[in-house]
């Protein structure tokens, strides 16, 4: 027998990786979101003049809770890959791509800044693409489990630009809840 491993051993490592992104990427999608008040609870964002190709909000919830699943089912695959050449690198634009999703929401939603949201959400694009591509160079499961992502970015950055543009005034709509007033 030349095998360091047997292939449920190797599946098993693989179902621990993904015990752990999956929940932690899960809570931080779900904390970004409750942050910022995201959603159409929002009073700012209630105002906002909507593009019509804009989705229920329960749509909202449920894409953004599949591409963060299947972006830690990704990643878990990932960081399974032990030894695997541009690993590092993919984990490292992973965790940064995953650092501007967050942040996009207390952006648009918590600062009311559209622009700047409209901006980090296509460096986000960017970066997702790029991660996507290094992760399908390391193990083509983990760049195709971050396709939806993608797909899913490429319409937001839509949504975002909609935004914008149908409401101008979007920052003074509202005051920004990140402001204090007495």
């Amino acid at each position: 027998m030349n095998e360091i491993a047997s292939q449920g051993q190797l599946r098993l490592a693989y179902l621990r990786w993904a015990l752990v992104t999956v929940p932690a990427i899960l809570f931080l999608g779900f904390l970004s979101g409750r942050l910022a008040n995201s959603g159409y609870g929002n009073r700012w964002f209630a105002a906002l003049e909507k593009p019509a190709l804009m989705p229920p909000g329960w749509a909202f919830d449920a894409a953004w809770t599949i591409c963060y699943g299947l972006m830690a089912l990704a990643f878990a695959v990932i960081l399974h890959a032990r030894g695997a050449k541009g690993r590092v690198p993919a984990i490292i634009l992973f965790l940064v791509q995953l650092l501007l999703n967050l942040a996009w929401s207390l952006i648009f939603f918590r600062a009311h800044q559209v622009d700047s949201a409209l901006a980090l959400i296509l460096i986000l694009f960017v970066a997702v693409a790029a991660t996507t591509a290094l992760f399908w160079r390391i193990r083509r499961l983990a760049g195709v489990l971050m396709l939806p992502c993608l797909c899913w970015l490429a319409f937001a950055c839509l949504l975002t630009y909609e935004i914008g543009r149908l409401n101008p005034d979007a920052a003074t709509l509202v005051a920004p809840a990140l402001k204090t007033q007495i």
